[in-house]
């Protein structure tokens, strides 16, 4: 009887994303902004798979998880942004209940593998840096794949629990969410149920999946930092630094700017700001990274400008046939 109650209440078959409804005006100029960000995060993290995948002198742990990165921030971007651009360019904001919850389902498993390839990477800058002795012993082919695969692991496992208990809550009116994409705080107050467990069970999984990766790739650089002002030179502390330097960037972009939106207070007045901020790691976090690892790191360049010889010598020489 109680079930079939419930589904009676259940009466939302879809959501309407309110998105940046203040901004009516610039509707044509989100729409081109968001394409072009779109299109060359996509090109930007693809030629870093590639070229990490094709160049013998990438195939190190660090580039192996970079290539993760850029996988996961292609398959990120590509969960929110085209959703958006329909969006935006059509002015249909509704999205289906299934719809809704399967973006919510590939937003919260890619951003829990982040947090975890990020500290994955952390940790791999932890041991060439403060021990390099045992650097290459430790860092074997197995050891990478393990790290890889948990992180995706956690991030799936973490998702299912909690989207799993958030198909039980009941969504009976009203179905606007003000967010562009479908976000678990903003979606939580939809529903007309109880939500205090739902809303603890968020804060656990958060704590128990989020904060120790967190934690890792904190001690990791407290680690590294202190290591490198032991080194007595100027030049060396420099070289090592620029190591782990495109790292530590992208690290406090994505970090800095996920800790602030759900730190923020939940008011009515702070949802332009939450939606501004949220762009930050939804959107131009995937866009700074390939930027970020192909102007500062020697490896990354070598291997662009080697791979854009061959496709000119290339052409080059289909011309000539």
């Amino acid at each position: 009887m109680a079930d079939a109650d419930r589904r009676n209440q259940t009466t939302v078959t879809e959501f309407i994303l309110l998105g940046f409804r203040d901004l009516p005006d610039l509707k044509m100029f989100l729409f081109l902004t968001f394409l072009v960000i779109y299109v060359a995060t996509v090109a930007g993290n693809t030629l870093i798979v590639v070229l990490v995948v094709a160049d013998q002198h990438l195939h190190t742990p660090m580039y192996f998880l970079l290539g993760n990165l850029s996988c996961l921030e292609t398959c990120y971007t590509s969960t929110i942004l085209p959703r958006m651009l329909v969006s935006l360019l059509t002015g249909d904001k509704t999205v289906s209940f299934i719809g809704c919850f399967i973006q919510m389902y590939f937003f919260c498993a890619l951003a829990a593998t982040e947090c975890c390839l990020l500290a994955a990477m952390s940790y791999d800058r932890y041991l060439a840096i403060c021990k390099p002795l045992h650097y290459s012993a430790l860092t074997n082919t197995k050891f990478c794949l393990h790290l890889s695969a948990g992180s995706w692991f956690n991030g799936c496992l973490v998702t299912d629990l909690f989207v799993l208990f958030m198909s039980q809550l009941i969504f009976c009116g009203p179905n606007e969410i003000d967010h562009f994409y479908c976000d678990i705080i903003p979606l939580i107050k939809l529903s007309c149920g109880d939500t205090r467990l739902i809303v603890l069970l968020n804060f656990i999984l958060a704590c128990v999946f989020t904060l120790p990766p967190f934690l890792l790739t904190l001690t990791s650089y407290v680690c590294i930092i202190t290591t490198i002002l032991r080194i007595p030179s100027t030049t060396g502390r420099q070289k090592t630094f620029s190591t782990c330097s495109s790292h530590l960037i992208v690290v406090t972009i994505y970090y800095g700017t996920l800790m602030t939106v759900y730190l923020l207070p939940k008011r009515d007045t702070l949802n332009f700001l939450n939606k501004v901020l949220s762009l930050c790691y939804t959107v131009l976090t995937p866009l700074v990274n390939p930027l970020i690892y192909s102007l500062r790191n020697r490896e990354v360049k070598e291997a662009l400008s080697k791979a854009v010889s061959k496709y000119v010598a290339f052409t080059k020489t289909c011309r000539c046939s």
